[in-house]
Parts: C-alpha cells; sequence; structure tokens
C-alpha cells in the first residue's frame, strides 16, 4: 500500500466522529475546562500520530495509561467513558468499552486466588479501558501479607506488554494517588497522563443542579432559584461533601419533599405545572439549611 504524500488533519478529525464525543463531553459535564482541554490534547495527538503513520513517518506508540485524581463527584467516571469512545474512534483500542473496578474485583483472599481474578478482568477490559477506582488501596504496606501486590505487579507488566490494546485509568483522591505513585515508581513511570478535576464552584454547581432537574422533567419556580444556591453554599461546607454527586442526593431529597407536599393537598386534580414544579419550601425545609452546626443530613 503506497504512503500518503500528504494528510489533513481537520479533515481527519471530522470523518472521525471524534467532534461527536467531545460535544457529549461538553453537555454531560459542565465546568471542568481543564480536564476538557487535556482530552482535546489527546485526540489531537492521536489524529497527529495516526497521520505519521498513514505517511511512513517513524512513530512511538503513545502510552495512554491515565491518572485521574480528584474528589468524589467530580467527572472522572464520565470523562473515562468518554476517552473509551474517544480512543475506538481514533482506532487505538478495537472495542472502546469500559471496565469499572475496585481493589475488591481484583484482590482475592486467600494464597493463588488474586493472580485468576485479576487476569479475567483484564481479559474482560482487553481492547478498551480499564477504569480502577481509589487505587491506592491496591498498595498497603503496612500489611505484609497483602496480595494488592501481586495485583500491581501483574497490571504492570499488561500496562506495558498491552499497551496497544489497553488503556489503564487510575483514579482517586490527589494526596493519596501522590503517596501511591511514589510508592511504586513501577506504576509512575507508565502513566503518561495525570489529569486533575478540581472541585466544582457554587455558580457550576447551581447549573448542574438544574440541568439534573431539566433532565427529570422538573421545573424551578420563579423564587426557588435562590434558596437553591443557599442549599449548595451550606451543603458543601458540611463534611462528606461530593460535588455532584452530593447535589444529586440533595435534590433527591427534594423531590421526595415535593411528593409528600402533593400529597397533602388531598382529593384534588392537579396540573402538568404542580407536579413538575419544585417550590421554594420543597428546598427550604431541607435539615441543611436548618442545621446550626456542619452535620450531614
Amino acid at each position: 500500500m503506497s504512503k500518503k504524500k500528504s494528510y489533513n488533519l481537520h479533515k481527519a478529525f471530522e470523518a472521525s466522529g471524534v467532534q461527536e464525543v467531545l460535544d457529549e463531553l461538553d453537555n454531560d459535564l459542565i465546568g471542568l475546562e481543564p480536564v476538557k482541554t487535556r482530552i482535546r490534547e489527546t485526540a489531537s495527538l492521536l489524529t497527529v500520530n495516526k497521520a505519521r503513520d498513514e505517511m511512513g513517518l517513524s512513530k512511538v506508540q503513545p502510552s495512554l495509561h491515565m491518572s485521574f485524581t480528584g474528589n468524589p463527584g467530580t467527572g472522572k467516571t464520565t470523562v473515562a467513558i468518554r476517552m473509551a469512545k474517544l480512543l475506538l474512534k481514533l482506532g487505538y483500542v478495537r472495542k472502546g468499552h469500559l471496565v469499572m473496578v475496585t481493589r475488591d474485583d481484583l484482590v482475592g483472599q486467600y494464597i493463588g486466588h488474586t493472580a485468576p481474578k485479576t487476569k479475567e478482568i483484564l481479559k474482560k477490559a482487553m481492547g478498551g479501558v480499564l477504569f480502577i477506582d481509589e487505587a491506592y488501596y491496591l498498595y498497603r504496606p503496612q500489611n505484609e501479607r497483602d496480595y494488592g501486590q501481586e495485583v500491581i505487579e501483574i497490571l504492570l507488566q499488561v500496562m506495558e506488554d498491552n499497551r496497544d490494546d489497553l488503556v489503564v485509568i487510575l483514579a482517586g483522591y490527589a494526596d493519596k494517588m501522590d503517596t501511591f505513585f511514589t510508592s511504586n515508581p513501577g506504576f509512575k513511570s507508565r502513566v503518561a497522563h495525570h489529569i486533575d478535576f478540581p472541585d466544582y464552584s457554587d455558580d457550576e454547581l447551581f447549573e448542574i443542579a438544574k440541568k439534573m432537574l431539566t433532565e427529570q422533567n422538573y421545573t424551578l419556580a420563579d423564587d426557588a432559584d435562590g434558596i437553591l444556591k443557599e442549599y449548595i453554599a451550606k451543603r458543601r461546607t458540611q463534611p462528606h461533601f461530593s460535588n455532584a454527586r452530593s447535589i444529586r442526593n440533595g435534590l433527591d431529597r427534594t423531590i421526595l419533599r415535593q411528593a409528600n407536599r402533593l400529597f397533602q393537598k388531598g382529593d384534588v386534580e392537579l396540573t402538568a405545572k404542580e407536579l413538575n414544579r419544585i417550590e421554594h419550601q420543597d428546598i427550604a425545609s431541607s435539615r441543611v439549611l436548618k442545621m446550626k452546626g456542619k452535620q450531614k443530613k
């Protein structure tokens, strides 16, 4: 097959369908501009890499193993799913699926159990992306009999030998992942892309809340915007706050209160507008707003 003499990167990018994935990412996630920028840069890298290959230029297969750091509820899983689709469209992986696991899915409970358990997960993930949440739990140096080290050794070998057919994404809190990488130089050398997911601002969380309500076909009453913003500001100061995840949980409870309020109206006919509308009182009656301390609702 003859090599191409020229290559239009933008046309190739458009033909790949990657822009559709990037648009989905923009629609799915509010904010996170640094993260989205890194994903776009990765898409550009792979497009150029493909061009070099088709033009017969020497190329090095890029390592795309990644580390996603950040607090819970900042979109790490959503980005991982979109990354798998992006890699498929650019021909980097064969299937484009995502396999999500934690330590319990990989580490066995007795001698001889860990290796087959880990290899079975890797077999399922081949051709796609393996997403290991709270990956730092694989390393427990205080326990000499812990089987997590066996998982690490298997992963390191597969990440090196199968880098053209598997992308591993390690996720977790930034400080714990830093310790994990410091203790495991093999992992650090194989993970080329470190992406930090920042916490959402109050304004971003408000937009996220409105988007969540819209997706469930709910609307906010005209006087409910302010109390929702107040709820968000108060909730994020309390323990165990998980960004968008906590906001979703709060909205679920709000919808529960709205349903109870509607039932208390008694034997009456309700309009679609009444069924869909979240009133000021549905949010204001939250214990988050009533508590003086920092206890979680």
